[in-house]
């Protein structure tokens, strides 16, 4: 059996809220890792929001979630695939614990998120989840795969401007969240063939330095660095690695596509905890994405509740 697995983040570039970084793992037959999971599961789940179409959705997250769409759509299938392998988290809580267990220690430093424990589903209902749920896992049976796991970092505003504050450069220190996930994935995988790709932010084409220093004492081979994908082949003794940094990941991966939704669903649920907190604080605030224009109109709203509460700037608003 092989590992295929997708990486993709959501909140690069807002001021307000977390960073993070998702993978999302399939174990395949062998002669189906280069295969497009959309079609060999094509009987359970569409890469198109058909309204008519009853299988279930994996896209890109922007198509699935919008402010007017809303949670729905971007829930049902989070939560779909998790019950698909056998779990089915309660709380926004234990969706973190379980996807990102190191997380939970480091919402201590954020008032706004005293309260990171709202009821799961929020937008769509048990039923739903539980009827997709079973027709995703008899797909992957029928396939002999199976979702292997969900690996999330969710990066907080403090730690995000002290990492920036250090590196000076954003997409330094998303890289290396990126390559956290890959480690993580790459310790539950043994000695399996493993192939993860990347959905690729901006121009950069080179990774070898940055891939030599996180996996030290593996051998690298550059297999194609252009505008369109950039390859590496690791290899660890007897075991051999794929990277593919790509762009529009998330159109021509599945795995691609289910990471982005993962982190834009666990961004949202930080954002709704963030809004319920701040509103509790100034009567009549409306909420925020996060993003600059609305995270300046959110901030003068809300300036004189932060110096009556001696809020950390650091902590609230991130430097880029």
């Amino acid at each position: 059996m092989a590992i295929v697995a997708g990486i993709d983040e959501a909140g690069y570039g807002p001021l307000l809220g977390p960073l993070v970084v998702s993978g999302a793992a399939f174990e395949v037959p062998d002669e189906q890792a280069d295969a497009c999971l959309w079609n060999t599961l094509s009987a359970s789940v569409t890469r198109s929001m058909a309204r008519k179409d009853l299988r279930l959705p994996i896209a890109d997250s922007k198509k699935l979630y919008s402010t007017k769409l809303g949670l729905g759509a971007l829930e049902r299938t989070a939560l779909v695939m998790l019950g698909a392998a056998g779990r089915r988290p309660k709380t926004s809580r234990r969706l973190l614990d379980l996807l990102a267990p190191r997380s939970g220690a480091c919402l201590a430093e954020y008032v706004w998120y005293d309260e990171f424990d709202a009821p799961l589903p929020t937008r769509c209902t048990e039923g739903e989840v539980a009827t997709r749920t079973n027709a995703i896992k008899r797909d992957l049976a029928d396939q002999g795969s199976r979702l292997m796991g969900v690996f999330c970092e969710p990066l907080m505003e403090g730690e995000f401007n002290r990492l920036v504050a250090r590196v000076k450069n954003k997409a330094v220190v998303t890289l290396n969240l990126v390559l956290c996930v890959v480690q993580r994935i790459w310790a539950r995988s043994a000695d399996q063939r493993v192939i993860v790709y990347i959905d690729r932010q901006g121009g950069r084409t080179h990774y070898q330095q940055a891939i030599m220093t996180a996996f030290e004492g593996t051998e690298l081979r550059i297999v194609e660095e252009s505008d369109a994908r950039s390859a590496y082949e690791l290899t660890c003794g007897a075991v051999q690695r794929r990277l593919e940094f790509v762009t529009q990941g998330e159109t021509h991966h599945l795995p691609v596509a289910l990471a982005s939704i993962y982190s834009k669903y666990l961004r949202e649920l930080f954002m709704a905890a963030f809004n319920r907190y701040w509103a509790s604080q100034v009567s009549g605030l409306k909420p925020t994405a996060g993003y600059y224009t609305d995270a300046q109109r959110f901030l003068g709203d809300v300036a004189n509740v932060l110096a009556t509460l001696k809020i950390n700037r650091d902590l609230l608003v991130r430097s880029r």
